[in-house]
């Protein structure tokens, strides 16, 4: 029988409930258990698809195709396992469900309540994750703050599993912060105490504590919340603020996670082992060579809407024992802005994926500039249509060249619909979605990096490289290295003779772990490397 261990939050939000999540799992993995991870999320927007960026960060992509929470990126890097559509539902979700089966006459005619049909769906959904994964223990984090409108149904559904399974097979850890005055210096125990009150009142009484600060607090604090909380001192554990998320499974083991968790369920009592994870922190921790790149988008203001590319080049850096430097970059400033202020000083160019005309322009002069001043050059799905515009209007001389989404009259849409997406009206999951097979070119330079003819990437787009510009883009230099199976879809190109000048029209950086870096962020560091070495200082941060 699997076993749960349900993570909530409390006080406020963005404490890190998806690190702790991801984290636990890396300790339980280490002892030699079968684990898997999922997010349940209180908003009634069915996935984040078609959620703002500014508002939700990065949309990540699973190998089934289905458009989840960033925290999905977390987990997967964590544990180096994959996910799919069950590991990760909506209340949105949950909800259309249950109007659908009742539109279809499923409940016979019966009166749909919150108790028992949304609980008892969630807790299906739970149950079928589980099945999916064939986890011995699922780690199930739940998205907001207790005392949340829209969160009480998950609440209330988990409290039913310990009801059903009992205390054996089930485990609640709850997330709190606590805060530390400036004017007393003193660290305040309130906040938790309120917190887990409010979870008291819904029913569940947490097992374990997590409690997050800014620093070390005493055992004297841990006391306190455990007379208050009537939770084990030994199951209170803290955790200030860390230089790098990665040190968080560390942190947690040395207060003994791994045996406790496994002790309270049941689990196998194996020490986590833990010496490959902390050898790669003590790595990203040590003084390296810095390297500037700039990342360069339309959601920069937020760097969790390109978290996982962030994540894929500090893998890369961290393999080659350097240290990233990122310079964000809005693409809507760089179309009046001076080209050598904003970018002479990168050594090398990223960008990422998104939707919509603004800012293109902008990246259009940065892929130019990259392009004519041999910077390495990675571009993510847009950024590799980008590409393939500015080459097309400077080397090709179509000087209208653009994408049929940025300009529907262009007479050269050198990126265009893919086939079936063309009259498709709703947005919600319905672009390229998931794993596809793409063949790569011997000899190619992507091959170099990759060392193998056939790959299986992540995609997330509508819109493709036109085949009517195809071979003339190829006859000038900028070669389709990896195609579709049956060559009708491009899917990566790049400039002969540069440096490094890749494009790739899927996701790379859902594929990155922190202790096996994606070959084509490995192969775009490697030559930003090689650039600076080679003596152009400019772009080396001293």
């Amino acid at each position: 029988m699997t076993k749960y261990i349900f993570v909530t939050g409390g006080v406020v939000s963005s404490l890190g409930k998806g690190i702790v999540s991801a984290s636990i799992g890396r300790i339980l993995k280490n002892k030699g258990i079968n684990v898997s991870i999922m997010k349940l999320d209180p908003y009634l927007n069915v996935d984040p698809g078609t959620m703002s960026p500014f508002q939700h960060g990065e949309v990540f992509v699973t190998a089934d195709g289905a458009e989840t929470d960033l925290d999905l990126g977390h987990y997967e890097r964590f544990i180096d396992e994959e996910l799919n559509k069950f590991s990760s539902f909506t209340a949105g979700a949950v909800y259309r469900e249950i109007i659908e089966n009742e539109r279809e006459g499923k409940y016979l005619g019966g009166t749909i309540q919150t108790i028992p049909h949304v609980t008892n769906l969630i807790k299906d959904k739970i149950f079928k994750a589980s099945e999916e994964t064939s986890a011995e223990v699922m780690i199930v984090e739940v998205g907001g703050t207790v005392g949340d409108i829209e969160g009480q149904p998950f609440i209330e559904a988990i409290r039913q599993f310990r009801s059903e399974f009992g205390q054996d097979n089930s485990l609640f850890m709850h997330l709190t912060l606590l805060p530390k005055l400036g004017a007393t210096g003193e660290v305040k125990t309130k906040p938790t105490q309120h917190s887990v009150n409010s979870l008291r009142a819904m029913g569940i009484q947490p097992d374990f504590l997590v409690c997050r600060s800014d620093e070390e607090f005493d055992n004297s604090i841990k006391s306190k919340l455990s007379l208050h909380c009537d939770v084990k001192l030994e199951r209170i554990f803290s955790l200030e603020t860390l230089d790098t998320i990665y040190a968080v499974p560390i942190a947690l083991e040395s207060q003994g996670m791994g045996d406790k968790v496994s002790e309270f369920l049941n689990l196998d009592k194996s020490k986590s082992d833990l010496k490959e994870w902390n050898k790669m922190v003590n790595v990203i921790r040590d003084d390296k060579k810095n390297l500037n790149i700039g990342i360069i988008g339309k959601y920069t203001s937020l760097e969790d809407s390109y978290l996982s590319v962030k994540e894929a080049l500090m893998h890369a850096a961290v393999n080659q024992e350097l240290n990233l430097k990122i310079d964000w970059i809005l693409s809507d400033e760089i179309e009046q802005s001076d080209l050598d202020k904003v970018l002479g000083k990168l050594s090398g160019v990223v960008i990422p994926g998104g939707f919509g005309p603004r800012g293109i322009d902008g990246m259009v002069k940065c892929a130019n500039y990259a392009r004519t001043k041999s910077i390495p050059y990675l571009g993510l799905c847009l950024g590799m249509q980008i590409m393939v515009i500015e080459y097309a209007r400077n080397v090709l001389n179509l000087k209208d060249a653009n994408s049929s989404e940025f300009d529907q009259k262009s007479k050269n849409a050198v990126i265009d619909f893919l086939p079936g997406q063309i009259k498709l009206k709703e947005t919600g999951a319905s672009m390229r979605l998931g794993n596809y097979p793409c063949v790569i070119k011997k000899g190619s330079k992507v091959y170099e990096h990759y060392k193998k003819e056939e790959i299986i990437e992540r995609h997330r787009h509508r819109y493709e490289v036109n085949n009517l510009f195809k071979e003339r883009l190829e006859k000038e230099g900028l070669l389709p290295t990896g195609t579709s199976p049956d060559g009708n879809l491009v899917e990566i190109m790049e400039v002969a003779g540069h440096s490094f000048m890749v494009g790739s029209q899927f996701h790379p950086e859902f594929l990155s772990r922190p202790n096996r870096p994606h070959p084509l962020f490995n192969g775009f560091v490697s030559s930003v490397n090689e650039t600076v070495v080679e003596g152009d200082q400019i772009r080396l941060i001293q």
